[in-house]
């Protein structure tokens, strides 16, 4: 195996891991904050993919595609979490469960009846297609990159905004003690609510990222949705340097555990046997991390004791 090819990979590694660092930073502010289990988080990806597709098709710009995805993540997520997330702030985590999985539900039939149940697909603009010389002769794809630089800087402005922001302060504030920055003046409902949209924001702008890497369809933000628990888990619930750190670890765990397990097998075995028992360990291999991370840290790498 290349050096080349190891960094290659490793870098592909690393977007999938920020791109797991969009979904998770948005579901464990909702669940740091409101205490909440949002099954539904993954619609919210697939509603950002759907509306940049959407946008992309009708005005042929991939930047007014983003910022759609942005505003219909957001949008739908006040609107859900004003009609039903509200509903479920005081019962406990089966009905959350429950109900965020009907919206699943709702989601997925309702961007069916939009959208039809074909694939929709969201071109890469041509400023971004292409490969970019990096050090040591390596090839790798503009946008690839682009997705690392523009999900570190995302990452960035969410540890200013928690840190120096007055909303900051509050979101802080309210995943320690609700009712005391309630009886200090704080309008929870707007906090909730803007938490929410925050989140669904974030998602749905992963979902735009990654639509113009594979196809946009009904269903994309659930397998999403399940790496992002697990990164949430790893890392530490409530916490956004456990979210980073997390999607990173899950990112390059998976990609590289691809790469090398069915290549450390081989040595061993049959070159097309090692392939199959490689491939279906390195499946197996963020959940392994997870469970040994748990073992030693039971509240995540930077969750609370």
């Amino acid at each position: 195996m290349s050096t080349v090819l190891l960094i290659e990979q490793t870098l592909n590694g690393l977007q999938f891991g920020v791109m797991l660092f969009l979904m998770a930073a948005g579901l464990t502010l909702i669940f740091g904050v409101m205490g909440l289990i949002n099954l539904a988080h993954g619609s919210l990806y697939m509603v950002g993919a759907f509306a940049a597709a959407g946008v992309a098709a009708a005005t042929g710009s991939f930047l007014l595609a983003l910022i759609a995805s942005l505003v219909a993540a957001a949008i739908a997520g006040v609107i859900v979490e004003m009609t039903v997330i509200r509903r479920l702030y005081d019962r406990d985590h089966l009905d959350q469960v429950l109900a965020t999985f009907a919206l699943i539900l709702i989601f997925s039939e309702g961007t069916r009846w939009v959208f039809g149940s074909f694939p929709l697909f969201l071109d890469k603009p041509a400023w971004l297609s292409g490969t970019v010389m990096l050090p040591f002769g390596i090839e790798y794809s503009l946008y690839r990159l682009t997705i690392i630089l523009v999900g570190l800087a995302v990452a960035a402005g969410l540890f200013w905004m928690i840190a120096r922001t007055r909303i900051g302060i509050q979101i802080r504030a309210g995943e320690n003690d609700r009712e005391m920055i309630g009886a200090l003046g704080v309008n929870i409902s707007r906090l909730y609510t803007l938490v929410f949209a925050l989140g669904a924001a974030l998602a749905g702008f992963a979902g735009a990222l990654i639509g113009a890497i594979q196809s946009v369809q009904v269903g994309m933000g659930e397998p999403v949705l399940i790496l992002a628990f697990v990164v949430i888990v790893i890392g530490g619930i409530g916490s956004i340097k456990g979210a980073l750190v997390g999607a990173v670890l899950v990112g390059l765990t998976d990609t590289l555990g691809r790469l090398l397990l069915p290549q450390l097998f081989g040595l061993f075995m049959d070159p097309s046997a090692a392939t199959t028992v490689g491939a279906s360990l390195a499946s197996m291999a963020i959940y392994v991390l997870m469970a040994g991370v748990l073992l030693f840290k039971p509240s995540g790498l930077f969750g609370g004791a």
